[in-house]
């Protein structure tokens, strides 16, 4: 118990109560304390060392400025809301941010990015969840002399892949730490001014059991949390 109390605290603002257990199960292997609540609550940074964003519907185009198109998902403003206020409090504090896949791309939004609504490719990226949510679908290369790269110590990983939206134009301040092997797309951005902001387009969170290289993340996570 007294191990538990002494670990930092991470916030997991969430939308479904269904989908949180791998993030917390992945916070807390990393060695942090994860507490997730309710988008639809008021919810704040305060006693918290750390902000992790999850997965989830897409963020609405009209925060960067674009009719949404048909394979867009119907918005979810209050989450989007709610999110983005999280990310400025947290960028105001130099609290560190770690954002996974729908967490990467309103991050990049914030930061007055833009998305690919649809990408040309997607079928190469959206896996099906199921029961091998954990299963590599490609390689990503990672950009050498970047957060990510003293993370994973390798310039190659794989990983698996659930999105059919990447980053279009990068954000203010962000620069990109990975890509996809063969179509380009951005899957790993970081905020190198701030201590710890970095996000990735896949799911490590799924990965950690079969392929503990993923779990570097959350370490380094819960390393900059405390």
């Amino acid at each position: 118990m007294g191990t538990e109390a002494r670990r930092p605290r991470v916030l997991i603002p969430y939308r479904h109560a269904g989908k949180v257990k791998p993030y917390d199960d992945a916070v807390r292997a990393g060695g942090a304390e994860a507490v997730a609540v309710s988008a639809s609550l008021p919810i704040s940074l305060d006693g918290f060392t750390g902000l992790l964003l999850m997965g989830g519907t897409d963020v609405n185009p009209q925060r960067y400025g674009e009719p949404a198109q048909a394979e867009t998902d119907p918005p979810d403003d209050e989450r989007d809301d709610v999110e983005l206020a999280l990310i400025r409090d947290a960028i105001g504090k130099d609290l560190p941010i770690f954002a996974i896949c729908r967490g990467l791309q309103i991050l990049n939004v914030y930061h007055g990015g833009t998305l690919i609504q649809h990408l040309p490719s997607a079928e190469g990226h959206h896996q099906v969840r199921n029961e091998d949510n954990a299963r590599p679908v490609h390689d990503v290369v990672i950009e050498p002399n970047t957060l990510m790269a003293s993370i994973a110590g390798t310039s190659h990983w794989q990983v698996n892949s659930r999105h059919h939206q990447a980053v279009k134009k990068i954000g203010a301040g962000l620069r990109v730490s990975a890509r996809d092997e063969q179509d380009g797309a951005i899957e790993a951005l970081e905020r190198p001014d701030k201590s710890f902001v970095i996000a990735v387009q896949w799911h490590p969170e799924d990965q950690i059991a079969l392929y503990p290289e993923q779990l570097k993340l959350f370490q380094r996570f819960a390393e900059a949390c405390g």
